[in-house]
């Protein structure tokens, strides 16, 4: 029972006992209020609030002055050098004006398109070191730096890192198709057609349902690819028969394709020196031009104009690159076999002797040197110093690789055929 409720109950036998009662019972209450609000602080430490003026260090100041930033950026709309240079940290007016005044920074800022990416490591304090802003190609940059004597700028070639990428793939419809759909770039496509150009007709032979599976290199630059390189190995199923190509290199980027047996891929010659040309005049007694007498015309002229590219026709050793009578500018290259190949009336030779020429190589440029009417090259087939027609001979293939070759290539090349089969065909190219 409360104490009102009690109170209640005195009221009904005296008033005045009520009355007392309350009056009582609101002095309690109020004492009550009073005795909370007058505790005293049992703290025996006490309390007390400080106020001081603390400085913060900046960050460039507790690094030793040494320190280097890298920090990259993406060119934007209406951006000029000094906006992207502020972005990126960099306070230097002094590289800033060096790279307005230098003779080649014009086509480094042309250069700076919406999108583009430039990279640029500094000192704590914002002081430049480098600045990498687009080259002229993709695997190029115009580097800018700081040197002890002031700042160089000048293009670069980019530093890679190699990665490789296995995929594989069904045809449905095309190549390219599949290709597409697999996630492979076009230069990937492009070189299986290369490499297996002498077993499928890529026009006539691929079928619905054939596959293939490729290794290749990709170009790494900061973490990201900017470019295919070389196809390392790779597998065609047309029509239910395999094929299979594995790069061989026998010096610092020269190789070239060979099966898993060691067979090359590639034809022993090309019958032509010349990708684009019409045959002019062909080997056999001809009424010569310039001499005006009947007299053996020991090779094919090949019509094209001056400074057309000559291609070595098979892998050689230059025996002979120099001006030699009615030849005019000539190139000699010794196979083997005792096969001999001369390039005449050259505009331009772009080889010396002794050097090894892999085929398709640049041997220089058609012209009209020695005794010519008019540009166009003149091509000699030579066997143990008989010359043949080019046009007719049977051309020998490329030679197999044997012995402590074969055996090198087995060895190598056995993590690349276990690569090709490594990856399931899990991108199916759809029908265009």
């Amino acid at each position: 029972m409360n104490i009102v409720t009690r109170l209640r109950d005195l009221q009904m036998f005296n008033p005045a006992f009520f009355w007392a009662g309350i009056a009582a019972a609101g002095v309690s209450l109020f004492g009550m209020v009073t005795a909370v609000a007058v505790i005293p602080n049992t703290d025996p430490i006490g309390q007390k609030t400080i106020v001081e003026q603390l400085s913060i260090t900046p960050t460039a100041e507790i690094l030793p002055e040494d320190a280097t930033f890298f920090r990259e950026e993406r060119i934007q709309r209406g951006d000029t050098l000094a906006s992207v240079m502020s972005r990126l940290g960099i306070n230097d007016e002094e590289a800033l004006n060096f790279v307005r005044e230098a003779p080649n920074s014009r086509a480094a800022l042309r250069r700076l398109v919406t999108g583009q990416t430039v990279y640029a490591s500094t000192t704590a304090f914002g002081k430049l070191l480098s600045l990498e802003l687009p080259g002229s190609s993709n695997d190029r940059i115009m580097l800018l730096e700081r040197r002890s004597n002031g700042f160089k700028l000048g293009e670069t070639t980019l530093a890679y890192d190699v990665r490789t990428q296995t995929k594989a793939a069904e045809i449905r419809s095309s190549l390219f198709g599949a290709t597409d759909d697999a996630g492979l770039p076009d230069s990937v496509a492009t070189g299986l057609a290369e490499i297996f150009d002498s077993e499928i007709d890529f026009h006539r032979d691929l079928r619905k349902g054939d596959r293939f599976h490729v290794v290749y290199e990709v170009m790494m630059n900061r973490g990201l690819p900017i470019k295919t390189g070389r196809i390392l190995a790779a597998e065609f199923i047309n029509g239910g028969r395999r094929h299979t190509a594995i790069w061989n290199e026998y010096s610092r980027g020269k190789g070239a394709y060979y099966t898993a047996e060691g067979k090359s891929l590639k034809r022993g010659f090309l019958r032509s020196p010349l990708e684009f040309s019409r045959v002019t005049s062909g080997m056999g007694m001809r009424f010569h031009p310039i001499l005006g007498s009947w007299k053996q015309h020991n090779g094919v002229d090949y019509g094209a104009p001056t400074g057309t590219r000559v291609r070595a026709t098979a892998d050689g050793t230059v025996e002979f690159a120099g001006r030699q009578n009615g030849y005019g500018n000539i190139v000699v290259l010794q196979h083997s076999g005792g096969i001999e190949t001369a390039y005449a009336h050259l505009s331009r030779i772009d080889v010396r002797a002794g050097q090894h020429i892999q085929q398709n190589d640049s041997l220089g440029a058609v012209g009209a040197t020695g005794a010519a009417t008019g540009p166009h090259l003149h091509y000699e087939f030579r066997v143990a110093g008989v010359h043949k027609d080019p046009l007719t001979v049977s051309l020998p293939e490329a030679l197999p690789l044997m012995g402590s070759q074969l055996a090198a290539f087995q060895q190598r090349s056995a993590a690349l055929l276990a690569e090709l089969n490594s990856v399931p065909i899990s991108q199916i190219a759809r029908a265009e």
